[in-house]
């Protein structure tokens, strides 16, 4: 084979390769891009949506798209661009509540139990099954329903029962990280164990901790949506795009669904976002060890 078909032959088999890679960039820019966007919205939505979300207008029910409203009304003649625009700030940080307390938890027990090992780790392994048998929309709707619709109680019932998932998976990676020659080098040392995880067991597990959470945040986003869609959590006239979604389910009844459409739009770029950005997180974690 002459030197210029070799080269002509390796350009082709790299083709699917580099398509991959630059699908895959798209995505990942796509994913940065939503999850941005939602954050601005979530931090500044209420003092940049055009009007009052609260706003009724029942001469407006079911009004469609006008000039300065392009996304039309709601049922009771509020403008469905203002709701959900407000609306990300609940839909947002209620699943960041959810990620930043499992996580918290799911790190500690993790690290914990990989450095004691013995009847320490044996007990926490037990206590995380335990909390397995509990599917964490059923537990977050008792606690609504126990202690009172709102986000609070849905949040906290939420991270409970993520924890076990985040622990276990943190677990083996910080149990590897404790098998390392660089850790019984510390031991040797002299260095305590608070600051051998601190300092060095938990950053390298800190990639595979950023993509757990990633991903985390799109299961917690369903999940909350689907409490406040059952009435259960954010509660109404405060926009939340659970709510909207719910709310809206008379107007599809009546062949308007743009509100519930647009919402639930909104959760799913949301979701999807997240969950490509973490598994691909997840990929380059797994690639460095």
């Amino acid at each position: 084979m002459t030197t210029a078909n070799a080269e002509v032959a390796d350009v082709i088999s790299r083709r699917p390769a580099f398509r991959r890679i630059r699908g895959g960039h798209v995505l990942i820019y796509f994913s940065i891009a939503v999850i941005a966007v939602a954050t601005i919205l979530a931090v500044f939505g209420t003092w940049l949506a055009p009007h009052d979300p609260n706003n009724v207008q029942l001469s407006y029910q079911y009004v469609g798209p006008t000039p300065g409203h392009p996304l039309g009304f709601d049922g009771t003649g509020r403008d469905l661009l203002s709701r959900l625009m407000a609306g990300a700030r609940t839909s947002m940080f209620g699943p960041l509540a959810v990620v930043l307390m499992a996580m918290t938890a799911g790190v500690v027990l993790a690290i914990a139990s990989a450095w004691r090992g013995g009847w320490f780790d044996t007990s926490i392994s037990a206590g995380l099954d335990i909390l397995f048998a509990f599917p964490g929309l059923l537990l977050a709707i008792l606690a609504a329903a126990v202690f009172g619709s709102g986000l609070v109680a849905a949040s906290i019932a939420l991270a409970i029962a993520c924890t076990p998932y985040i622990a276990r998976v943190l677990r083996s990676a910080a149990m590897r990280e404790r098998s390392q020659a660089y850790i019984a080098a510390l031991e040797v040392q002299g260095v305590s164990a608070w600051r051998a995880c601190i300092r060095h067991l938990l950053p390298n597990v800190g990639p595979l901790i950023v993509a757990q959470a990633t991903i985390l945040f799109g299961y917690a986003m369903v999940d909350l949506a689907a409490i406040s869609f059952v009435g259960l959590g954010v509660q109404p006239p405060q926009p939340d795009w659970g709510v909207m979604v719910g709310q809206g389910e008379p107007g599809v009844l009546q062949g308007y669904p743009a509100e519930s459409l647009s919402a639930g739009l909104c959760i799913v770029l949301v979701v999807v976002a997240f969950n490509l950005l973490g598994e691909r997180l997840a990929e380059r974690a797994e690639e460095r060890r």
